[in-house]
């Protein structure tokens, strides 16, 4: 037998010596050659990346090792990606991996990891972002990194002498190695119990994880969860922090600011962090320690706006609390996103929607984000023995995806909703939601309504683009003014008002003369958030067929500073920005005081 790698040849060689083989490959000039070394088995494949497909040595491939029919299925795979590629026709990939297995009588198919592994340098650029999985995961233009603290007790319990009522997870629960609210079988919780909850390691896989699955992780956000975390002690809390930047940088730190200095400069930009917390912990004191920590946004659990409701379910704080924590938050920059629970006990169908109506409309809410999670009755849990008793009976999956439409068609275009139901896996869920796709079914049923959901996530172009095959046209600079929590807000975006499509935003802040941090005093305007959405785009380059990097950012700023001059009549600008991002406010001027980037607008 004569090896010659022609254009159609996946060659299995044995008995041949690494010498030979170098000998062999540069024989084959013209020829992509792909070795890979077997060593239990003792032999090379050796693959014509090109135009490769299946070849057997003795005729079938009953004689060959499972290894080497799975890497003659990857490369037939890849031949079949490359050529629909250079004939620009689309390609399912499952049907081609499934097809392809069958052909080398696979009863598995190749990991995805493997074939984007396999790609050949020179068709990288556009096969991956087509291979890559859930390109949801950055289209916001962002990749999010979830980590999990350490299993702790809830801190009212102290005072309350118990939980939430619908609560599950936590040191005390049946599922005692889970964190507080959590089961310990959601996808970051059992990726943070395998990392024995170590902030290090979670993050290294996690980011390793998305880059082997064809994701850009050229900027992440950071979201802590597991409880209420500024509950934790001050030293484990520096050491969690302390350990997400330094996974991104590489660098071991001695303390918070120098993992922040480091951070700043770091491939991998950290271009901000949430923190899940309680009213009861988002204080003067809570807000400024985040603030160190390069945190930009807030999720608030707020569960109900009704104080009966609150008491009933051991809530442990009021509602004046939550209108407290808002103010304050909003004044020292973060962005609040809400957690909110429908079907709570004792509350119906009308009282939800007219708590929904008080939530967008009162100015002491009125949150940036919400992530809506209808309540879900799980064994342990005091929800449970009230179900179990019958003196709780939850919404039927009809009403729970009407009421969710009813909620969606009130949300404002300055809002977004991040996630519209819980993560837990539906076998441990006794009864509450049965649907997997809630958001999706609430759609549906709006539009029979004749309602349309106008949130911010709805509307982002890298949405758009994945799930209706649209891009933008007129771009127009859109304004809206609301007041919220004792400031003037206003909401700036770049969208094409004719398909609803919304680019990029900003959330400018004329400061109440009640904000408690000394840089954002006496007449200053803050910039909450700056966001320009589609697909990530890496640092320092640009992409014509995207929107990030294109000056949509600078454009916006641009008209911030207008306002803040001309309008709010401040002297100062300040913005809250993650980390990694302080280097492109110093590109227009600004200058880091305390935990702002902050310019003179004089």
């Amino acid at each position: 037998f004569t090896p010659t790698l022609g254009h159609s040849e996946v060659c299995v060689l044995r008995g041949f010596t690494e010498r030979n083989i170098k000998i062999l490959v540069n024989m084959m000039s013209g020829s992509t050659v792909f070795i890979k070394y077997f060593k239990t088995a003792e032999f090379v494949v050796l693959v014509n990346l090109r135009t490769s497909q299946g070849y057997a040595v003795q005729g079938g491939y009953s004689d060959l090792s499972r290894a080497e029919l799975m890497m003659m299925t990857i490369a037939d795979v890849i031949k079949q990606l490359v050529e629909a590629h250079e004939q620009g026709k689309d390609i399912n990939l499952n049907k081609v991996k499934t097809k392809t297995s069958a052909k080398y009588g696979l009863s598995a198919q190749p990991r995805l990891v493997d074939i984007i592994a396999a790609v050949p340098p020179q068709y990288r650029r556009s096969l991956v972002p087509k291979l890559k999985a859930k390109p949801i995961r950055t289209a916001s233009g962002i990749a999010v990194v979830a980590v999990m603290c350490k299993p702790h007790r809830c801190p009212h319990i102290s005072f309350t002498g118990n939980i939430c009522v619908y609560c599950p997870g936590g040191p005390d629960s049946d599922f005692e190695y889970s964190t507080q609210s959590y089961t310990g079988y959601e996808p970051t919780s059992m990726r943070a119990i395998r990392a024995r909850y170590d902030p290090y390691l979670q993050t290294r896989h996690r980011v390793e994880q998305l880059k082997q699955l064809g994701h850009s992780v050229d900027k992440v956000e950071f979201i802590v969860m597991g409880g209420t975390f500024m509950a934790l002690s001050e030293e484990y809390r520096d050491y969690f922090i302390r350990s997400l930047h330094d996974a991104l940088s590489g660098h071991t730190s001695n303390n918070v600011a120098e993992a922040v200095r480091y951070s700043e400069r770091s491939n991998t930009k950290c271009v901000g962090i949430t923190i899940e917390t309680r009213p009861d912990y988002c204080l003067k004191r809570h807000l400024s320690d985040m603030l160190a920590y390069g945190c930009t946004r807030l999720e608030i659990g707020v569960q109900s706006v009704y104080e009966d409701v609150a008491r009933d379910t051991n809530r442990g704080h009021t509602v004046r609390a939550v209108c407290e924590s808002f103010h304050l938050a909003k004044d020292a920059g973060f962005k609040v996103v809400a957690h909110m629970m429908p079907d709570l006990p004792n509350v119906g169908i009308e009282r939800d929607v007219e708590q929904f109506i008080e939530f967008f409309e009162n100015p002491a809410f009125r949150p940036d984000g919400l992530k809506l999670y209808p309540t879900l009755v799980i064994r342990g849990t005091g929800l449970y023995e009230l179900w179990n008793t019958g003196r709780y009976k939850s919404y039927s999956p009809s009403m729970l995806v009407d009421l969710v439409a009813r909620i969606l068609a009130l949300v404002p275009p300055w809002t977004r909703v991040y996630r519209v139901q819980r993560d837990i896996p539906m076998p441990l869920v006794s009864s509450g939601v049965e649907h997997g796709n809630l958001r999706e079914l609430a759609l549906a049923r709006m539009k029979d309504m004749g309602t349309e959901c106008r949130d911010v996530r709805t509307r982002e172009v890298g949405i758009q683009e994945i799930h209706h095959k649209v891009r933008p046209y007129q771009v127009e600079l859109i304004r809206r003014d609301y007041v919220a929590n004792g400031g003037w807000e206003t909401f700036l975006s770049y969208e094409d008002p004719e398909q609803d499509i919304l680019i990029g935003l900003l959330r400018l802040r004329r400061c109440s003369l009640q904000s408690f941090r000394p840089e954002l005093k006496a007449g200053v305007s803050i910039v909450r958030e700056l966001h320009v959405y589609g697909s990530v785009v890496p640092v320092s380059s640009r992409d014509p067929g995207k929107f990030q990097h294109q000056g949509f950012g600078m454009m916006l700023m641009e008209e911030a500073e207008r306002i803040a001059r001309d309008e709010h009549g401040s002297g100062k600008l300040a913005v809250i920005s993650g980390v990694g991002t302080r280097n492109y406010y110093r590109k227009m001027g600004y200058e880091l005081e305390g935990p702002y980037m902050v310019k003179r607008l004089d």
